[in-house]
Parts: structure tokens; sequence; C-alpha cells
């Protein structure tokens, strides 16, 4: 994987057992590759019990592969303590280290848990060499989780990191800024609207190709009519609701959000710093810089979305008004470390649907009419933390390519921040 301009590349799997091979190679490879510019003591610091620290996500993602795969198919290479230090939550398969702990773990070193990678990658090589057929069939599928769940982590890895770097007194950056040609911006002519009408839609993913537990099974969902913006909320659109006193104007706020906003004392997005009156800058991963007012606001927790769709008189679509607006739009390919501004060549649907910022919906996350968690341990992967979490569609700008398609649900608590979130507002007809 090259990282020429902050961008990263990852394969999308295939099915084929050699394209298989290689997409997991090329996915293992990206992560080291995401974690190259980061030092020892960057991979071994836990800035907060929601993130974990880089040297962590590279052990979790090989013990992945180590006990989904190599356990059942051929033989394990971690032993107990391995077992209990990168289990993340799978009760099933035995207890585990204590999230909010993971930075306290020095041993292994970050040596021996490259090590381990090593180990388990050419195990799971040496294992597709050898497997029959029934044996082949049998792994596939998770050995395409294996690839999806360490795409995840990739994600999660520069969230982390994004995080970690901001709480440093330095605030260093992550990578150089690199430069932004395609910044071109939109001159905005089009109606700020897209307009549907109420149906009945499929909802949800297919049988056929890739996709979690959590996005089957297909099915019919009823939506009333309902506007979708067509434009991403941007930075310029919150410093207005900033300076409207947004944050100190609890009409627009869910009681439990405003008491979690005046708790934390909020009062503008995640990695934002007044430096003068009027005068705000963002941390980002190439750095710090101004707040740049056409790019799309990012790092707001469903609480600050909801609060800000009150105050500009609209709402947060629901994820089945989300998946029917983005209709046909395919993911793009290619990320950035940081959401880029809408493009001049804006075509007539709503625009960076994908790669911009995960957008909160209205959603609670639940399952689906007919939702069966997949079998055994891995149906602790999704269905268990259907409680307390919201949904959010689309993806980021750190996503993998390949990562992302329509159907797709990530979740966090309504009050998370370091995801990289953004809005898009929604509004009855």
């Amino acid at each position: 994987m090259q990282m020429a301009h902050g961008e990263l590349s990852v394969a999308r799997p295939g099915t084929g057992r050699e394209e298989l091979r290689s997409a997991f190679l090329e996915t293992r490879a990206a992560t080291l590759k995401i974690t190259a510019p980061l030092s020892a003591e960057d991979q071994q610091v836990q800035s907060m019990p929601d993130a974990s620290p880089a040297k962590w996500h590279l052990g979790h993602t090989s013990w992945f592969f180590d006990i989904f795969l190599l356990s059942r198919f051929s033989s394990p290479v971690a032993g107990p303590q391995l077992n209990h230090i990168f289990n993340s939550y799978y009760d099933t398969i035995g207890a585990q280290h204590p999230r909010a702990r993971r930075g306290l773990i020095t041993r292994p070193s970050l040596d021996e848990v490259r090590a381990y990678r090593r180990e388990v990658d050419a195990a799971i090589c040496g294992f597709l060499d050898v497997a029959s057929d029934p044996e082949w069939n049998a792994a596939a599928p998770l050995l395409k989780l294996g690839i999806q769940h360490e795409q995840q982590h990739q994600e999660l890895i520069l969230m982390d990191i994004k995080h970690l770097l901001f709480s440093n007194p330095g605030r260093p950056s992550y990578l150089p800024e690199y430069p932004s040609g395609a910044c071109m911006l939109a001159a905005r002519r089009q109606a700020p609207w897209l307009e549907f009408k109420e149906a009945l839609v499929n909802i949800g993913a297919l049988q056929e190709g890739f996709a979690f537990d959590n996005e089957r099974p297909h099915h019919k969902a009823w939506t009333h009519a309902f506007r979708v913006g067509r434009h991403l909320v941007t930075c310029g659109d919150w410093l207005a609701f900033m300076e409207a006193g947004g944050y100190e104007r609890p009409e627009f706020w869910l009681s439990e959000g405003w008491a979690t906003a005046q708790a934390e004392g909020w009062r503008a997005p995640l990695y934002w710093s007044m430096q003068a009156p009027g005068r705000w800058t963002q941390f980002t991963l190439t750095g710090e810089r101004e707040v740049r007012p056409r790019e799309p606001v990012c790092h707001v927790s469903y609480y600050e979305a909801d609060a800000f769709a009150r105050w500009a008189g609209a709402r947060l679509p629901t994820e089945q008004e989300w998946e029917r607006a983005a209709g046909e739009v395919w993911p793009e390919k290619g990320t950035s470390l940081h959401p880029m501004p809408e493009p001049a060549a804006a075509g007539p649907g709503p625009q960076q649907v994908f790669g911009a910022v995960w957008q909160w919906t209205a959603s609670a996350y639940g399952p689906y009419p007919g939702f069966r968690p997949l079998e055994g341990a891995a149906g602790e992967y999704n269905g268990k933390f259907m409680s307390g979490q919201m949904v959010l569609r689309g993806s980021a700008c750190v996503t993998p390519p390949g990562h992302a398609r329509l159907t797709y649900r990530n979740f966090y608590p309504p009050a998370a921040r370091w995801a990289f979130s953004g809005v898009r507002l929604a509004s009855d007809v």
C-alpha cells in the first residue's frame, strides 16, 4: 500500500482462493504501513478508555485470524496469555484484559507483536496451500470476515492515534500536510434538498456478496415522503450554529445530550480550539490548521448532530431514508486523512455519500426483521451491541477502499465524538 498524499489503498476481497490470499496479504501489509509513521511509544499509549493502542490493534487483528481460522482448521499460534490480552469482547472464547487498561500491556513488546503477526500470516498461507475443498469452502467466509474486520481496525487505528496525538502537549502530526489540488469548490447553485415520495422500498444486503450479519436480511421498509440534504453540513454551517448560541440553548438538545454537553464542556466539535474570538483551528492527522468553512464538519456526536438539525429546522434521516436516498451511488475509491470539500464536478444526486464522513441517522441500532447472528463466537461480532447505540451510514475519509457499501451499518454510542462522524440533514415533506 502506497501512502501518497495521505491516501490508503486496500484490495477488495474476491471469491477465489488466490484472490482471497492476495486480499489477505494486502490487507495485512496495509495495516503495517498505516502504523509505519508511528514510534514504538506512539503505539503503546492509550489516550482514553474508548481508544486502543496501535500495538494492541496489531495483535488483536492477528488473534482474530488465529482464533477463528487457525484454531478451527489448523493449529493456533497464540497461547493462553495472548488469548487473554488480545481477546476484545468474545465471552464465549474466554476472559479478556480490561479495555480501559490496554495501554498498560507493555509486554509483549512491539517487536514481539509484529513477530506474532508474521507467524499468523505464514500459518494462514500454509493452511491455504493444503486445505481441501471442503475445508476451503468452510474457511473462506471466515477469511473474508477477518479481512473486513482488519479493515475496520485500520480505520480505528487512525481514529485512535488522532486522539492520542491531539492529547499530546505538542500536538504532533501523523503525517505532514499533503497538497490538496482537488479542492475546487462547488458553487452550490443546485437546490439544497432532494425530495422523495412515500414508498415501500427494499433495504439491507442481499445474500450475494459479503456483508456483516447486521446488514441482513434484505427486507421491505416503508418510508413516508421526505427530503434529504444534497450536501453534507459544513464547518461554515457549524460556525453559524455556534455563533447563534447552539451550545448554550437547551431548547435544541435532547435532555441526555444537554446534560452530556454541559458535563463535558462541549462548545465546538472535538479537535476544534479557539485561538482568538471568532478564530478557530482544527487538529487533523496532518497537524493543526485553521477551520476551513467548506469542509464537511467532522467529529461531532449524535447529540450535537441532532441539536444542529433542530436548530436548522430539520432532523436527521432514518437509516432507511438514507439508504433510499443514496440509491445507486457507488463508494468512491481512495481515501484521505481528513474530509475534503465537495468537488466542483457535483452530480445531480446527494453529494459525498461516501468517503468524507460517516453520517449520523435518527435510527437506533437494532436488528432487522428476521435478523440471525452468525453461528458460534462470530455471532458476538455485532448482535450483542444492539442496545444504546445509534446508526451511522456512508463511510469516512479514512475508511479503507473496498470496505464501504450502501448497506453498511456503522454504530456508536450517541456521545461518541472521536469517530470521523458528520451530518446530513433531512425533513418531512
